[in-house]
């Protein structure tokens, strides 16, 4: 892959995994340019086979390709643009560590985000007139508002791709706080998830919370009232390219902070309930997703990709030495996510 000239970004800024992805290059210091969908710029790029947010354009067996899902991509981009930089720990418990934190922030806190965004009317005002406005500011007022009712009625119609209605707002809004109340306590003492640099699962946080801290009105008020840290946070990683990490910034295996294990024990309560289940679904052909989250009822359609996510980690918990399976069972037990590698 050639260095010689900026890595092209076509993403939203009100994609998280857009986001993601773009302070993962600017902590990196990889060169980059950012290019908003829809905008002129755009016109001309190769187009991936699922037109997803964000596309990565790399050189590949020497054509321009677009890439997608920002997990994979930031893991090809650190054996392709290796620096001292890494977002991936050199200790590999530690690595499977952030890489379970950061699967929760792509794949469950990212349910709190489209849920908060569609589900209350001052949300679903502000996103339906600003996200038009980035790609087509330069449209008739009556157009966009048109674009507006249009654009809100199909992401409201799709709120079950998430598992977000009535009954499983509650459950969504009180992990979401739960998390926050975490992330707050851990934040006190330690600038990052695993220490005083960020790892990939900091990214997968942050994309998030780009919009449900920075941007929709509702989940803004709450990361605000419960948590003014994680808001500072969150504006902070935006931009961490003036950030010198040092090899020993994360923490050590006989280190991790008791708030860590609060925050793995948050994660433990709600996201392999759902990953279990919906595997299940997937497996037996079933409709629904079915399971119980802190004792209420949780339903949704089996979302294929998740099912993969939980192949991915226990194929990485597999693929871990003896000892260092060893120090994660002992690391995660009573979490509740011992349940995924049982």
């Amino acid at each position: 892959m050639s260095t010689d000239s900026p890595l092209p970004i076509l993403g939203a800024v009100g994609s998280p995994y857009t986001r993601k992805l773009r302070a993962v290059c600017r902590y990196r210091r990889l060169p980059h340019v950012f290019i908003q969908n829809g905008n002129p710029e755009s016109r001309g790029l190769p187009k991936p086979k699922v037109e997803l947010m964000p596309q990565l354009i790399l050189e590949e067996d020497g054509e321009r390709k677009a890439m997608t899902d920002t997990t994979p991509l930031i893991r090809r981009l650190e054996e392709s643009y290796p620096n001292e930089r890494s977002v991936i720990p050199d200790d590999p418990a530690l690595a499977f560590l952030d890489a379970l934190v950061e699967d929760y922030g792509d794949e469950w806190i990212t349910k709190a985000m489209f849920h908060y965004r569609w589900a209350y009317a001052a949300d679903i005002d502000k996103a339906g007139a600003i996200l038009p406005r980035w790609s087509m500011s330069q449209q008739p007022d009556e157009k966009l508002e048109g674009l507006k009712q249009l654009f809100s009625k199909r992401q409201i119609d799709r709120l079950w791709v998430v598992g977000s209605n009535e009954k499983t707002g509650p459950i969504i809004e009180a992990s979401y706080e739960r998390f926050l109340g975490a992330m707050e306590n851990h934040l006190r003492e330690h600038r990052f998830v695993l220490g005083n640099r960020p790892g990939s699962g900091d990214f997968g946080l942050y994309g998030q919370l780009t919009q449900l801290a920075l941007f929709d009105p509702t989940p803004m008020e709450t990361t605000l009232r419960i948590s003014a840290r994680t808001y500072a946070w969150a504006e902070l990683v935006e931009d961490l390219s003036g950030l010198e990490p040092v090899a020993t910034d994360w923490f050590a295996r006989d280190g991790l902070p008791d708030t860590f294990r609060a925050l793995l024990a948050e994660i433990g309560r709600v996201y392999p309930p759902f990953l279990l289940a919906n595997a299940e679904a997937l497996a037996t052909g079933a409709e629904k997703v079915e399971c119980e989250i802190d004792g209420e009822a949780y339903t949704q359609k089996p979302f294929p990709y998740q099912g993969k996510c939980l192949e991915w980690l226990r194929s990485d918990y597999a693929a871990l030495s003896d000892s260092d399976r060893t120090f994660i069972d002992d690391t995660i037990a009573g979490t509740g996510l011992e349940r995924l590698f049982a």
